[in-house]
This record gives C-alpha cells, structure tokens and sequence, in this order.
C-alpha cells in the first residue's frame, strides 16, 4: 500500500511570467461586467494578486492565484481577427465551460473562501471519487472546487 507521502503530486517550483520571454503561459479569459469588481473578487477569495489593472480603454486586469493567470474584461462586438464574433456576458444556468479548481483540503477552502464572500451554490457533496461543490463568481460564472481522493495523476 502506498504512503500519503507517495502519493501525493510534486510539482517543481518556477516562476511563471507574464507575457512569457520563453515557453507558453495558459490564461483563462472571463467577460465580466465591472473589471475592477471582479479582479478584486479573484485576488480576495483565491488570495492572489492583481498584476495589472484594467482600464476603458479595452485593456483586461491580470490577476495570478496559484498556478494560473486570470484575464477580466468587458465584452465587445466583432474585431478584425474575430469578425463574427461576441462577446458577452454569461447565461448563469448555461454553460459550456467552467473554471476547475483541485484542493488538498475542500473543507478547509470552502471555509477559508466563504469567509472571504464567496457564495457557495452547495457545500462540499461526494460524488464518485472526489468531493466537489460550486461556487459563483459576482458575474454568475461557476467555478468547480474539488478534491480528489483515490486518484493519482501525474507519476
């Protein structure tokens, strides 16, 4: 049987920049409807920072929590480099994709994030092999927290 120790995931600690000078940085990009508002709400709850601030002229603010960048904007019409596109605020009981995010203890973060004002849809709920619940964001965006348990990834 394996220890806890083994199996947990280890990651390599680096310093991830903003735009990249090598490599690649993923983003994940949310059409909000006050960017100050929400970039706030993102360094609160996920204690991150805001690396840059957004403005009206059409910039989005930064924010990095853990591992991940986070771009906020106000939506738009079509532009040249996506000329049939818009881009909009969320339906907040339509999705086709949402923010994941896996913890080493969902009690403790759900306590931890909830005293900082998220607002939870449930409390954490076992479901398989993790237990999960959901939280939204001030625009109705869903944000998946889970734990896994019985799932090693990674080795």
């Amino acid at each position: 049987m394996d220890t806890k120790e083994e199996q947990l995931v280890h990651v390599e600690e680096k310093t991830f920049e903003m735009p990249p000078r090598i490599g690649i940085a993923v983003t994940h990009f949310l059409i909000v409807a006050d960017i100050d508002r929400s970039a706030h709400w993102y360094a609160k709850i996920f204690d991150g920072r805001i690396v840059k601030g957004g403005d009206t002229n059409g910039a989005p603010a930064v924010i990095q929590f853990a591992n991940t960048w986070l771009l906020v904007n106000v939506g738009g019409g079509p532009t040249p480099d996506k000329p049939t596109i818009m881009l909009d605020l969320p339906n907040p009981d339509q999705f086709s994709s949402f923010m994941n995010i896996r913890v080493a203890d969902i009690q403790a973060c759900y306590e931890l994030w909830k005293s900082r004002g998220a607002q939870f849809i449930t409390a954490p709920i076992p479901k398989a092999r993790e237990i999960r619940c959901y939280m939204r964001d001030p625009d109705g965006y869903i944000i998946e927290v889970g734990q896994s348990y019985d799932l090693t990834v990674g080795q």
